[in-house]
């Protein structure tokens, strides 16, 4: 018995997306409260429609629940990093010593929302970037809601050629482009300047949601440089060297924004007033006390460890290589639907290598931070407890929607609910299909929580309906990955991540609104500009 593409089947397949987002953008659920609706869809579509057994669903709800834990750990880490920051009032020296060295508000809100973000995400990913920027922005004054959005778009340019180039390693592997190759050149390319474009509206979009058209006006020199060193860095490099592509321009931008600081054109003190990003005057509240003795390079001090820590470990080969052959994984065995939709057994699966893992590396940093800021006692007494007590209260609520949506991918992917979306679309759309191809990443991403994710389930596939449809792989290919990478920013396990460590919890759907309105349109004219130039010219 074969697992039909219809209306009904495919209808099946998006209805627990649908009940997704339609509570948490039209109902204005948290994704605490949806995500449980949203899996509870997806066991009845996945049992009764696509004809998975308890067997199958048991498994690929242990396979959600082990896939979550790394997830769960950087929740809990970064939050931990925020409350041992918080509790020696670091923020506020973070805020008066970046104001000092950036007197430039403007440029100030995207060295910490967005040029920052890209240097974590080059190293670390897997949401660190949303996780720690979110307080760092609200340490200079961002509303909570804008200190969660400014770094998912911070962020969303480098995921697929950050982490190391994991998630194009991932698109690679599963697509079939070998190293090295014209195709795999060809693909990257592709990808490369699809975020390219990216990274600029990001650069202008901070800039707009700052203050509108002055704000750009002010801004756009410096986010031409930024992009050029980023976006046209990456572009350059991943014709050289696909791992270090965005890693190497992350780190590059970081020195310019400094220079750039020193700009005539930024040097002076600006702002603008009635930024409705930011909180002003009686709203702010009166300023915190805080530790007089405390410079600014002390308060970074933890970032710096992270930063040092994942940069050693991750480049380092030797290093690398010892600490990543310790992992820890379990076996599965092989599962099926009754249409034949098979779940091949795995001895290792998903395993998880701890001592390279961001988690470890965040953990670290903010057990040294605490050390380092108890020794010059700018801890108060019990604070280290406190800092503690609260990061495990704030990741309860968050980590049971992580666990929540993690399994409906998995179930969704075990049933073959996900394979059916993109052959309905692709099915009912032909050769315009390519319109939709870099949605289909972005989808990918927003089930899974991960651009990596995304191309392991949809890679092949689309490198199978280029095949269909006549045309080239790799430029699909590029949009599948781009349009993953532009999806980092709408995936509600970030926006948990950033909710959470901004102390808004429930305001997923306010978050996931606003990002779908940038994100959309932007994966829809990719696939336009892909369609014109492959079908069109």
């Amino acid at each position: 018995m074969e697992l039909e593409v219809t209306f009904f089947t495919w209808f099946m397949a998006v209805l627990p997306i649908l009940a997704l987002i339609l509570l948490m953008i039209k109902f204005q659920w948290g994704a605490t409260e949806a995500a449980p609706v949203a899996l509870i869809i997806t066991l009845i579509t996945g049992m009764t429609v696509y004809k998975g057994d308890l067997y199958l669903i048991a498994g690929e709800a242990a396979k959600g629940v082990w896939t979550a834990i790394p997830i769960l750990l950087i929740i809990w880490t970064a939050i931990l990093l925020y409350q041992v920051g918080d509790q020696a009032k670091a923020f506020q020296v973070i805020k008066n010593g970046m104001s000092k060295l950036l007197p430039n508000e403007l440029l100030l809100v995207l060295a910490m929302g967005w040029i920052f973000e890209s240097f974590l995400q080059g190293i670390t990913g897997f949401g660190v970037p949303v996780a720690v920027g979110a307080p760092l922005l609200m340490g200079i004054g961002v509303r909570p809601m804008y200190a969660v959005i400014i770094p998912l778009l911070g962020q969303a340019w480098g995921n697929t050629f950050g982490t190391l180039g994991a998630a194009w390693d991932a698109l690679a592997s599963t697509a079939g482009l070998s190293v090295g190759t014209p195709d795999y050149y060809l693909a990257a390319l592709w990808a490369a300047a699809i975020l390219l474009v990216w990274d600029l509206f990001t650069g202008l979009i901070i800039c707009w949601f700052y203050g509108k058209g002055e704000a750009i006006r002010k801004g756009l020199p410096a986010v031409l440089i930024m992009t050029i060193i980023q976006g046209g860095g990456e572009l350059v490099l991943s014709q050289v060297n696909t791992t270090l592509s965005n890693f190497i321009p992350a780190v590059i931008s970081l020195v310019v924004l400094l220079l750039l600081g020193r700009m005539k054109m930024y040097r002076e003190e600006w702002s603008i007033k009635d930024s409705s990003i930011m909180i002003r005057g009686e709203e702010g509240a009166a300023e915190e006390d805080y530790p007089r003795d405390m410079t600014l390079v002390q308060a970074f001090v933890p970032y710096f460890l992270l930063s040092v820590l994942t940069i050693i470990v991750l480049t380092v080969k030797p290093i690398t290589n010892f600490l990543g052959q310790f992992t820890i994984g379990f076996s599965f065995p092989e599962t099926s639907t009754a249409y034949g939709i098979v779940n091949e057994a795995s001895t290792n699966y998903s395993p998880f290598a701890p001592f390279t893992h961001a988690s470890m590396f965040l953990l670290i940093a903010a057990v040294i931070g605490l050390i380092y800021y108890k020794s010059h006692g700018w801890i108060p007494q019990g604070g280290t407890k406190t800092a503690f007590a609260k990061s495990i209260q704030m990741t309860m609520p968050s980590g049971m929607a992580v666990v929540g949506l993690v399994i409906m991918s998995k179930i969704m992917g075990g049933t073959g609910q996900t394979v059916v979306m993109a052959q309905g679309i692709a099915a009912v759309l032909g050769n315009k299909y390519l319109i939709l191809a870099p949605f289909i990443g972005l989808l990918g991403t927003f089930m899974t929580g991960s651009n990596l994710s995304s191309n392991i389930l949809f890679g092949d596939f689309q490198a199978s309906t280029a095949q269909l449809l006549g045309v080239n792989a790799p430029p699909i290919l590029g949009a599948q990955t781009a349009g993953g990478a532009i999806g980092a920013a709408v995936s509600p396990s970030k926006i948990i991540l950033g909710t959470t460590t901004a102390g808004i919890l429930g305001k997923e759907g306010e978050v996931l609104k606003t990002m779908l309105l940038l994100t959309m349109p932007a994966a829809i004219a990719i696939g336009l500009v892909l369609f014109g130039i492959l079908v069109i010219a």
